[in-house]
């Protein structure tokens, strides 16, 4: 969806991937460096609550968990807006887009209920089959571009620092959910070696195909045609292969957004088990089934993803995902802020001999803050608003939980 949403900011527009890579990995060293310190489930959670008490961890878990289910909607609108390029009638009707959604959500939250393997294994399949479109785009792609349709680098007559800040947020979202292997880190064999390993290579690898495919994408679809398009990729493999082109990327489109939103409802159910497992979030977040997931959470996410989704719907797709990723993009990033200092805590606290390591782990976390102080900068006057009435609304919830935490002490 982000060649649509990037139209208007130029080439602008691709300079804010290569920034966002960056600062994406300082972000995810700061988790690797956490995830060596903090082995339980939880994730920024679990690093807030480790280093700031229950106060900071409730923070943390609270924006956590509204991201997450938040980016769950807007990844699941943007698996209608390719299965539409597929499925024309789906595209034309708000009804049939949104019941496509909800049958994915459910289905996916069975998923999840049925075990963390299940989840894995198809995490692990749409990972493998996703990249094989998106790597013929980044690669082959490259002999279609035509530099005379490239966007210029500031398209309109406003200030190119503005539109820069603005463009950096939008993509800086793509990033967003690195942090999730860190959630389920007790399900994961030799979490203090497989977590940050993970954490880097995966990021660098989504940096250098994201930066390919946004090129070609920009160098082959003209910005009129994209600004229009609600399945743009899709639109990139016509112009390059034609008809069957077409449909092939539309498949990796929808079998790359169905394991993005599997592995978020893993994350999302996960951090608020952990949150509620130590009384942070409601205790009934902690029910486990049978097969030991957090069945009730992710129900509750579920019916929470379907109202967003049922009540976007007349914003139109990219409307409904612009609107929908800004707000889990500044959700995201506080959490991100609260692990990167909680970075600093943890350091502080460990008996490190190796000073040089010290002094590199913290030059890393505060260039991961000021990438997060950025971002919430830049998202704009509106998001800030909703995101900060959301962290408001979660104060009563956090005031039951210490009550109930004091009477049963």
């Amino acid at each position: 969806m982000m060649p649509a949403v990037l139209v208007p900011y130029g080439g602008l527009g691709l300079l804010s991937w290569a920034a966002a890579a960056v600062g994406a990995l300082c972000v995810a060293m700061t988790f690797a460096s956490l995830a060596r310190r903090v082995s339980t489930t939880g994730g920024p959670y679990s690093y807030a609550h480790a280093a700031f008490g229950d106060f900071g961890g409730f923070v943390v878990a609270w924006l956590y968990w509204i991201a997450l289910w938040v980016a769950c909607a807007a990844i699941t609108t943007g698996f209608t807006a390719y299965l539409g390029a597929l499925l024309p009638a789906v595209r034309a009707s708000p009804v049939l887009s949104v019941g496509a959604g909800l049958l994915l959500v459910w289905t996916l939250v069975g998923v999840n209920i049925a075990g963390v393997r299940q989840s894995g294994i198809v995490g692990l399949v749409t990972t493998l089959l996703k990249l094989s479109p998106l790597v013929v785009i980044g690669t082959a792609g490259l002999w279609f571009v035509d530099r005379t349709i490239l966007p210029p680098m500031n398209p309109g007559t406003g200030s190119s620092l503005v539109l820069f800040a603005s463009a950096f947020t939008l993509t800086f979202w793509t990033f967003g959910g690195l942090e999730s292997i860190t959630v389920p880190s007790e399900d994961v064999i030799d979490p203090g070696k497989t977590i940050p390993r993970a954490l880097v290579t995966g990021t660098a690898t989504v940096a250098v195909i994201y930066l390919l495919v946004a090129f070609v994408v920009s160098g082959v679809v003209p910005a009129a045609a994209l600004k229009a398009s609600a399945a743009p990729l899709a639109e990139a493999g016509v112009r390059m292969g034609g008809y069957w082109g077409g449909i092939a990327v539309t498949l990796g489109a929808l079998v790359s957004t169905l394991g993005c939103l599997n592995a978020n409802l893993l994350a999302v159910s996960q951090a608020a088990m952990a949150a509620a497992r130590d009384g942070v979030f409601p205790h009934q977040l902690d029910r486990l089934t049978a097969r030991h997931t957090p069945g009730r959470s992710l129900v509750v996410v579920g019916i929470l993803i379907s109202a967003m989704l049922v009540m976007n719907y007349t914003k139109g797709m990219v409307g409904a995902y612009t609107f929908m990723l800004l707000l889990a993009t500044l959700a995201l990033v506080v959490p991100y802020a609260f692990s990167a200092l909680a970075a600093l805590v943890l350091e502080a606290r460990a008996p490190e001999t190796h000073t040089w390591r010290r002094a590199r782990e913290a030059a890393v976390a505060m260039v991961a803050f000021a990438v997060c102080i950025w971002v919430i900068a830049a998202a704009g006057q509106e998001t800030v608003y909703w995101g900060f009435l959301l962290l408001m609304a979660g104060l009563p919830v956090y005031v039951l939980m210490a009550r109930r935490r004091e009477a049963l002490a």
